[in-house]
């Protein structure tokens, strides 16, 4: 954003970091009323607007408790769905109950990714889902999804993704800047996940270390394979993928999937980026074709959040889905709080 939008957008701002802070103390004085509930909550948020690589952290977080033979529930608001006040059961664990029209994109992705291991449910009344999750699934943890602003549903261990190589903009709120909340906020956190981290991170660390006494965990993403969209379940190894790409989105950081190609070794030749969400349409897969064929590439790739809203289009070209791991650095350390604070929770 340059220095004319945001000096003009400063009294916005200013109103908005009135409503932000009067929420807060809201909650913190108990005139804003906070709902535990018989499972234990597990939340993953962030403080900005944008991609944080939150969503495959909640992935992660799936797999990993589903293995501890825990019936893991995912409560999501499922952004930019039809009907999106209704409550709708996007995965009971074992099925896909519904279509991504239905639940949007990141549910759909997080559902298909662990089916068999997590159910998803879509709901703005977190409170509501989560009660209905212990009822009716018989779930005994519960992930709440962009969960750290939604403080009406009380958590049990409070995790916050920060991109380390944006972390927090201009350091301005809303509008002006990406902050959903001051830097401050941060310490209601009880870990900090840092994503996208390079070698050079120490800096961001130190002024972490100002404002909370959580743990920091560095993490990094990277592409491990790849499937065709046209294929269910089947993997190609890199050395099969046809060459060269072009390469498409709809996410929050479009450039960190692009980089992650080139990181990756692949011959990118074009690279489009739609807005965070983006409902495609046959134009759109059309015109891609046509720019990516121009530029001499032979196929096309795009992100597994992409994936769920493109099974309708006809493609000219192969298309492949990036199926990407993230590794988070001492995982084992991350997974021990998480287990304490439900045992805490159960016991």
């Amino acid at each position: 954003m340059n220095r004319a939008a945001t000096i003009a957008l400063a009294p916005f701002a200013a109103l908005y970091s009135a409503a932000v802070k009067a929420r807060s103390s809201g909650y913190e004085n108990r005139f804003l009323k906070t709902h535990r509930v018989a499972a234990p909550v597990i939340s993953v948020g962030n403080i900005t607007v944008g991609g944080t690589g939150k969503t495959p952290l909640v992935e992660w977080l799936g797999n990993h408790l589903a293995g501890r033979n825990r019936k893991v529930c995912i409560l999501s608001r499922g952004y930019r769905r039809e009907n999106a006040k209704q409550q709708i059961v996007v995965s009971d664990g074992e099925q896909i109950l519904c279509d991504v029209a239905q639940s949007g994109d990141e549910a759909m992705m997080l559902a298909q990714s662990l089916l068999g291991k997590c159910a998803v449910v879509c709901d703005p009344d977190r409170v509501a889902a989560a009660a209905w999750a212990i009822d009716h699934l018989k779930s005994e943890v519960l992930l709440l999804d962009d969960g750290f602003q939604h403080r009406r549903l009380a958590r049990d261990f409070d995790i916050v993704t920060i991109d380390a190589t944006n972390p927090f903009g201009n350091d301005r709120l809303l509008p002006a800047g990406i902050l959903r909340e001051p830097v401050e906020s941060l310490s209601r956190a009880d870990g900090i996940v840092l994503t996208r981290t390079a070698t050079d991170d120490a800096k961001l660390i130190e002024r972490l270390q100002q404002v909370t006494n959580a743990p920091i965990f560095q993490s990094r993403t990277t592409i491990q394979q790849f499937r065709r969209l046209d294929t269910i379940g089947a993997v190609d190894e890199v050395s099969k993928v046809i060459q060269p790409l072009a390469a498409f989105c709809g996410i929050g950081n479009p450039r960190a999937f692009f980089d992650h190609l080139r990181a990756a070794d692949f011959d990118v030749r074009h690279e489009v980026s739609f807005r965070d969400h983006h409902k495609y349409s046959q134009t759109d897969i059309d015109r891609l074709t046509e720019y990516a064929q121009a530029k001499g590439a032979q196929a096309l790739v795009t992100t597994a959040k992409d994936s769920v809203k493109l099974q309708p289009f006809r493609f000219q070209l192969p298309c492949y889905v990036a199926q990407t791991d993230l590794e988070i650095f001492d995982a084992t350390k991350l997974l021990e709080l998480v287990g304490q604070a439900i045992d805490d929770k159960v016991n």
